[in-house]
């Protein structure tokens, strides 16, 4: 059951702007001369990459669920905002109407923040395991929003007003799940026995982080006794500070940050605009962004797999490394190249990020008291939020540089 909420609560951590991101055909159709693809997403990284620096600086103060409450909540109401903005404008274009999805945006940034370091840190300090689970979770809503896609536009392509129906019934479900994510996570997840055990756990080691979900699980009793306990053993309340930790796993850290870097310096912005020839016309880009998404989430699934399972730092590090060679196969491809080809590269690109993702993450945390792991957690979320930063900046360089 754990795993399961863990999946639903990641599947929810991403889907609103995976939503957004995969009706970007009909932002296309409205925002023709504003490159709405890469402009949402350049416009919610720095939201994004802002608020996770100052809730990573303060997240031994920070009350985890109120966190994770926010972030959910605000996901909703930014989904139900874009519904409202297209229906009072008609679904019409225009530079007000575009500067409203890109506060939207900038909203679901926030969100993002709120939930995805607030949950990756929570979940450092429980088992891998749920972990991997909620990173699959995040996978998962790329791949069922491009599958949403495809079914929507072949059942509006030929009706008028296709493109804008698929939208807002896209922005209906991300609604929602949202609104189950809040539900699940405010009233289900807390009361679950595995995860009461390890916020007990990581209170009893000096966690101030848990204790409104360990009410909210019903055991303060336990709380309390890890509170007595500190008081009792000073020690316990000695961890390592922010600094030390990224001094500690300054590989993970770069890896985390490398990874990233790559992949968005790639998707979605080049594979929507600059993918070459090929003969599928509205429908390439979507089975590109699909097809990284499917094996996105394939790839997280696979180190469950012990055998398989990347767990030296130094391969780690030669992997991702290695992963920079698909720059300029993708180059070429796109250049050269025919649509199969481009395929088969998103293909890996997803497969790869996916695996290496989870790779990390769960190895990171192990051999650390819980409010360490839970700071640890908090800082690799950083560094990856600030590889999709400078992914998107080096994608519109590119864009700049070939003379938009």
């Amino acid at each position: 059951m754990a795993i399961l909420v863990c999946w639903l609560l990641g599947n929810g951590c991403l889907f609103s702007w995976n939503s957004m991101l995969t009706i970007e055909d009909y932002y296309v159709y409205l925002f023709p001369s504003y490159h709405p693809t890469r402009v949402l997403t350049l416009v919610y990284q720095p939201f994004a990459l802002g608020t996770i620096a100052i809730l990573a600086y303060h997240e031994a103060k920070i009350n985890t669920r109120r966190r994770n409450l926010a972030g959910y909540s605000l996901f909703f109401l930014s989904s139900l905002a874009l519904i409202v903005l297209d229906v009072a404008t008609s679904g019409k274009g225009g530079i007000g109407v575009f500067i409203g999805v890109c506060v939207v945006s900038g909203a679901f940034g926030v969100a993002d923040a709120h939930v995805q370091g607030g949950m990756v840190g929570d979940l450092s300090l429980m088992s891998p395991e749920l972990i991997q689970s909620f990173l699959a979770g995040l996978a998962a809503s790329g791949a069922l929003t491009s599958a949403l896609r495809l079914i929507t536009k072949a059942a509006f392509e030929n009706s008028q007003d296709g493109l804008r129906k698929g939208a807002m019934m896209f922005f209906a479900i991300s609604c929602f799940f949202e609104l189950l994510c809040v539900f699940l996570y405010a009233i289900v997840f807390p009361k679950l026995p595995i995860v009461k055990f390890y916020r007990a756990k990581a209170a009893s080691e000096g966690s101030m982080t848990v204790s409104a979900d360990l009410a909210a699980g019903g055991i303060q009793t336990h709380h309390a006794q890890g509170l007595l306990q500190v008081e009792e053993d000073p020690k316990l309340e000695e961890r390592l500070n922010n600094r030390q930790l990224l001094l500690q796993n300054i590989d993970y850290a770069v890896d985390i940050f490398l990874i990233y870097v790559l992949t968005l310096s790639i998707f979605p912005g080049f594979l929507s605009e600059d993918t070459g020839s090929h003969g599928l016309g509205s429908w390439y880009a979507l089975v590109l962004i699909a097809m990284y998404n499917v094996w996105d989430l394939i790839g997280r699934y696979i180190p469950l797999l012990k055998r398989f399972k990347l767990a030296s730092r130094k391969c780690l590090m030669a992997a991702i490394l290695s992963r920079f060679i698909l720059i300029p196969a993708f180059y070429f491809t796109a250049k050269y190249g025919d649509q199969g080809w481009m395929i088969v590269l998103t293909s890996f690109l997803g497969l790869s990020n996916g695996y290496l993702t989870v790779c990390v993450l769960t190895a990171a945390p192990k051999g650390y008291k819980g409010p360490e792991q839970n700071a640890l957690g908090n800082l690799l979320v950083l560094c990856l939020l600030a590889g999709i930063f400078a992914g998107v900046t080096l994608d519109w360089l590119w864009l700049i540089g070939k003379g938009w």
